[in-house]
């Protein structure tokens, strides 16, 4: 409580806070809105801060849509701002020429909220004359993905928060062609929210119709039939963290002909509450434990998992034992590992089109690419970039995402890239080799493009501004002993890239390093990347010779890799 006699809640922001309290159609929001409001008239300064921040500003609608806490305040996740999310999408819809009767499919996760969000949707989407389409059930968000190409709609929604933490929720917003929204669709939706008045006079109608299983029944049936007819010998751990890739991924494997997955108990069933780990994000240390026990445990061949919403995947494989460890362990393969596998999967088996990622990923797609005879493309961070590029054949980005299957999916689809990676590992069994092995092929064949990362997570967002303001004031002339030999400010836009916040450097020899704020998380993220070449001949035999060529490049990558990420990490005052 406070003892400051000059403690005066502004005025204004107490009728803004009442305003909001009258027009929540949640009981549990307002009676949470209602209890800060009542400590603040008791005097307390601490509820006073929290009202404040609720109250804050609103939730940005952006290319990611929307994204933040659940609570009560327009700065939060709640009914409120999402009827109003729904409401302006219907009111841009309407005025790009959707037309009475066109349908919006909408699907949610297991997140707290997830359902009542959809539903709030699906009403608004009735309300303006719309077809709303409700998935079945909580399912990954590839599957929103492919209805929205399937079933013939104008938009998709889908609501989730991906792979952040307990307390958040989201909504995912897609045009018809199945990609996620861009500018200006991103501005021309958030200009229409704006202008929704009071929710209480926002016109809404029945539930829409929830789909039967049919529409997920085909999307499997596509996953499924992905894999061409080869080895399925493969001893498999899966963990969906808690999220809804389960079920959908146990089908797939089933389908397609592989045994059933080793689950990790703990983690199988939607929990949304994610009690087993800090952040349900498989890049996130600790994440991945509880799998790679069970691995060890079964002799499995290779662990894969899903984040939260099934988007993303990520995998590890045994090690081979070492001086310091003899009966070796797990290694978590990095998401340029496995994007340049999937690539090269895909380009054996002669998928023609442009392979894209972003420009925080590895170089070493555009030298697959290109030594295939395919085209390349460098886009953006995100999917509502890399599912736009025209003519793709595969796509993906170094956080874990992967489009395999642009055709049905134009968006990253970790059900469809874990099967994939399956196939692969099985023809690698059945040949006697590994995934660690086709990547020392793709090393001695290409250079070993090492990459790390330094991601700082911080509470004070100005924070993220201001190392960037530093870097752009005092760019960095050499990092780690390399000439930095071209300097990038992303924000002022190019005529390969729109603009955005970030910068690049490129480094004698082929390095690179991108900083940029995360788009989903308070996060500043600085991407590394290094090519050694390996003294080793492409058409040597020896595994043995061939992994201590790349064994050794490995060393002197991490080196450059440590001295660069120090040097970074001065030049930013991180």
């Amino acid at each position: 409580m406070s003892t400051d006699p000059a403690f005066s809640p502004d005025a204004d922001l107490i009728l803004r806070a009442r305003t909001w309290l009258a027009e929540d159609p949640d009981e549990r929001t307002r009676g949470e809105l209602e209890q800060v409001l009542a400590a603040v008239d008791a005097g307390d300064e601490a509820a006073y801060g929290d009202l404040s921040d609720r109250f804050a500003g609103t939730l940005e609608f952006g290319t990611a849509g929307l994204r933040g806490r659940l609570g009560a305040g327009p700065n939060r996740m709640n009914r409120v701002v999402v009827t109003r999310a729904a409401a302006g999408l219907v009111a841009y819809l309407r005025d790009q020429g959707a037309r009475p009767g066109d349908s919006v499919v909408i699907g949610y996760d297991a997140r707290h909220g997830s359902r009542r969000f959809a539903q709030d949707t699906a009403e608004v989407v009735t309300g303006a004359g719309l077809r709303a389409l409700t998935l079945p059930e909580a399912l990954p968000t590839p599957v929103l993905a492919y209805a929205i190409r399937e079933l013939g709609c104008v938009a998709g929604v889908m609501v989730t928060a991906s792979h952040n933490p307990p307390a958040d929720n989201g909504y995912k917003v897609y045009l018809g062609d199945g990609s996620q929204i861009v500018s200006p669709a991103d501005a021309g939706i958030a200009e229409r929210i704006a202008a929704v008045g009071p929710v209480t006079q926002v016109p809404r109608g029945d539930g829409g119709e929830v789909l039967d299983q049919q529409v997920l029944d085909r999307y499997l049936d596509t996953v499924a039939g992905l894999p061409a007819d080869g080895p399925r010998d493969l001893v498999t751990v899966y963990t969906p963290l808690h999220g809804v890739g389960g079920s959908t991924v146990a089908t797939v494997m089933e389908q397609a002909g592989f045994p059933a997955p080793h689950v990790v108990e703990a983690q199988e069933e939607p929990d949304a509450n994610f009690p087993t780990v800090e952040f349900p994000n498989p890049e996130e240390p600790g994440a991945m434990d509880l799998a790679m026990e069970l691995a060890a445990r079964v002799g499995a061949d290779l662990v894969v998992a899903n984040d939260p919403d099934a988007d993303r995947c990520a995998a590890a494989v045994p090690a081979p034992a070492t001086p310091h460890s003899k009966q070796g362990g797990w290694r978590m393969l990095r998401g340029d590992e496995v994007g340049a596998l999937l690539a090269s999967h895909l380009l054996r088996r002669g998928a023609q089109g442009v392979y894209a990622t972003s420009i925080v990923s590895s170089s070493l797609l555009g030298r697959l690419a290109e030594d295939a005879g395919q085209g390349y493309a460098e886009t953006l961070t995100g999917f509502k970039w890399i599912g736009r590029v025209e003519g793709l054949a595969f796509g993906y980005e170094e956080a874990l995402g992967y489009c395999v299957d642009p055709e049905h999916v134009r968006d990253k689809d970790g059900v469809s890239a874990l099967l994939l990676l399956c196939e692969l590992a099985a023809q690698a069994k059945a040949d006697g080799r590994t995934l660690l092995d086709l990547l020392d092929d793709l090393a001695i064949g290409h250079g070993l493009h090492a990459t790390d990362q330094v991601s700082v997570r911080v509470t004070d967002l100005s924070l993220i501004g201001a190392t960037l303001d530093r870097l752009r004031a005092t760019p960095p002339t050499s990092m780690g002993g390399f000439a930095v030999t071209s300097a990038e400010d992303l924000a002022v836009g190019s005529p390969d890239l729109p603009p955005t916040d970030g910068l690049r450097y490129r480094l004698a020899e082929g390095g690179r390093v991108v900083v940029r704020p995360s788009g989903t998380e308070p996060k500043l993220k600085c991407y590394l990347e290094v090519v050694v070449d390996v003294d080793c001949a492409v058409d040597e035999t020896d595994e043995e010779v061939r992994r201590d060529a790349v064994g050794a490049a490995r060393i002197a990558a991490a080196g450059r890799l440590d001295a660069i990420r120090a040097d970074l990490v001065e030049a930013a005052g991180l």
